[in-house]
Protein backbone atom coordinates (compact mmCIF):
# COMPACT_ATOMS: atom_id res chain seq x y z
CA UNK A 1 0.00 0.00 0.00
CA UNK A 2 2.49 2.10 1.09
CA UNK A 3 6.41 2.35 0.22
CA UNK A 4 7.98 1.71 3.18
CA UNK A 5 11.07 3.69 2.40
CA UNK A 6 9.35 6.67 1.60
CA UNK A 7 7.28 6.61 5.01
CA UNK A 8 10.83 6.20 6.84
CA UNK A 9 12.29 9.01 4.79
CA UNK A 10 9.64 11.39 5.43
CA UNK A 11 10.49 13.70 8.49
CA UNK A 12 7.68 14.66 11.17
CA UNK A 13 7.84 18.25 9.83
CA UNK A 14 7.34 17.01 6.12
CA UNK A 15 4.75 14.89 7.26
CA UNK A 16 2.99 17.84 9.28
CA UNK A 17 3.97 19.87 6.01
CA UNK A 18 1.93 17.47 4.12
CA UNK A 19 -1.21 17.58 6.22
CA UNK A 20 -1.21 21.37 6.29
CA UNK A 21 -0.99 22.03 2.66
CA UNK A 22 -4.04 19.53 2.12
CA UNK A 23 -6.11 20.94 4.13
CA UNK A 24 -5.32 24.67 3.74
CA UNK A 25 -5.57 23.63 0.17
CA UNK A 26 -9.46 22.26 1.04
CA UNK A 27 -10.33 25.12 2.71
CA UNK A 28 -9.31 27.63 0.31
CA UNK A 29 -10.80 25.88 -2.49
CA UNK A 30 -14.14 25.92 -1.03
CA UNK A 31 -14.44 22.70 -0.08
CA UNK A 32 -16.83 20.91 2.50
CA UNK A 33 -15.65 21.95 5.71
CA UNK A 34 -15.16 18.92 7.73
CA UNK A 35 -14.18 18.58 11.46
CA UNK A 36 -11.75 15.30 12.20
CA UNK A 37 -14.58 13.62 13.13
CA UNK A 38 -16.38 13.98 10.38
CA UNK A 39 -13.83 12.76 7.93
CA UNK A 40 -13.02 10.36 10.33
CA UNK A 41 -16.61 8.71 9.86
CA UNK A 42 -16.66 9.40 6.19
CA UNK A 43 -13.11 7.35 5.89
CA UNK A 44 -14.70 4.66 7.31
CA UNK A 45 -17.37 4.39 5.15
CA UNK A 46 -15.80 4.58 2.14
CA UNK A 47 -12.66 2.65 3.04
CA UNK A 48 -13.67 -0.17 5.69
CA UNK A 49 -16.18 -3.26 4.93
CA UNK A 50 -19.34 -2.76 5.80
CA UNK A 51 -22.28 -2.64 6.18
CA UNK A 52 -22.46 0.74 8.28
CA UNK A 53 -24.68 1.05 10.76
CA UNK A 54 -25.39 4.69 13.25
CA UNK A 55 -24.32 1.45 16.22
CA UNK A 56 -21.54 0.01 14.34
CA UNK A 57 -20.42 3.45 13.58
CA UNK A 58 -20.40 4.69 16.80
CA UNK A 59 -18.45 1.40 18.48
CA UNK A 60 -15.73 1.64 15.69
CA UNK A 61 -14.70 5.63 16.22
CA UNK A 62 -15.41 5.23 20.59
CA UNK A 63 -19.04 8.21 20.42
CA UNK A 64 -22.47 8.01 21.07
CA UNK A 65 -24.90 7.67 18.88
CA UNK A 66 -25.86 10.56 18.97
CA UNK A 67 -22.38 11.99 18.14
CA UNK A 68 -22.81 9.74 14.60
CA UNK A 69 -26.31 11.06 14.10
CA UNK A 70 -25.11 14.36 14.14
CA UNK A 71 -22.08 14.09 11.91
CA UNK A 72 -24.12 11.64 9.39
CA UNK A 73 -26.71 14.94 9.05
CA UNK A 74 -23.45 17.27 8.19
CA UNK A 75 -22.17 14.38 5.78
CA UNK A 76 -25.79 13.90 4.11
CA UNK A 77 -26.13 17.44 4.00
CA UNK A 78 -23.16 17.93 2.04
CA UNK A 79 -24.69 14.46 -0.56
CA UNK A 80 -21.57 12.69 0.55
CA UNK A 81 -23.55 9.55 2.47
CA UNK A 82 -26.82 8.37 2.25
CA UNK A 83 -29.35 6.77 4.78
CA UNK A 84 -31.50 3.48 3.98
CA UNK A 85 -33.91 1.16 5.82
CA UNK A 86 -32.22 -2.27 6.75
CA UNK A 87 -34.66 -4.76 4.75
CA UNK A 88 -33.36 -7.47 7.78
CA UNK A 89 -34.16 -5.09 10.51
CA UNK A 90 -36.10 -2.34 9.79
CA UNK A 91 -35.50 -0.59 12.67
CA UNK A 92 -31.47 0.10 11.38
CA UNK A 93 -30.41 2.78 9.60
CA UNK A 94 -27.80 1.68 6.28
CA UNK A 95 -25.32 4.24 5.78
CA UNK A 96 -24.20 4.25 2.03
CA UNK A 97 -22.03 5.66 -0.12
CA UNK A 98 -22.64 8.00 -2.95
CA UNK A 99 -21.03 9.70 -6.07
CA UNK A 100 -20.60 12.78 -4.74
CA UNK A 101 -19.08 11.66 -1.58
CA UNK A 102 -16.86 9.52 -3.81
CA UNK A 103 -15.39 12.33 -6.19
CA UNK A 104 -15.11 14.45 -2.77
CA UNK A 105 -12.44 11.91 -1.63
CA UNK A 106 -10.74 11.36 -4.96
CA UNK A 107 -10.64 14.87 -5.47
CA UNK A 108 -8.82 14.84 -1.64
CA UNK A 109 -6.67 11.91 -2.55
CA UNK A 110 -5.75 13.77 -5.46
CA UNK A 111 -4.90 16.68 -3.74
CA UNK A 112 -2.89 14.54 -1.43
CA UNK A 113 -0.44 12.90 -4.25
CA UNK A 114 -0.17 16.29 -5.67
CA UNK A 115 1.16 17.99 -2.90
CA UNK A 116 3.38 14.76 -1.76
CA UNK A 117 4.64 15.26 -4.91
CA UNK A 118 5.49 18.66 -4.46
CA UNK A 119 7.39 18.18 -0.87
CA UNK A 120 9.47 15.56 -2.54
CA UNK A 121 10.74 18.28 -4.38
CA UNK A 122 10.86 20.79 -1.41
CA UNK A 123 14.63 22.00 -0.33
CA UNK A 124 15.25 20.30 3.27
CA UNK A 125 16.42 23.10 4.60
CA UNK A 126 14.36 26.39 4.74
CA UNK A 127 15.29 29.32 2.94
CA UNK A 128 15.13 32.91 3.84
CA UNK A 129 13.84 35.47 1.60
Amino acid sequence: MYSPRAIDKMTKSEALHLWHKVNLGSVLDAQADLTSRQTALLMCVYLEEGPHTVRSLALRLHVTKAVITRALNTLSGYGFIARGVDLRDKRSVLIKRTGIGSRYLSEFADRMRQEARLLTHMPTTPRVA
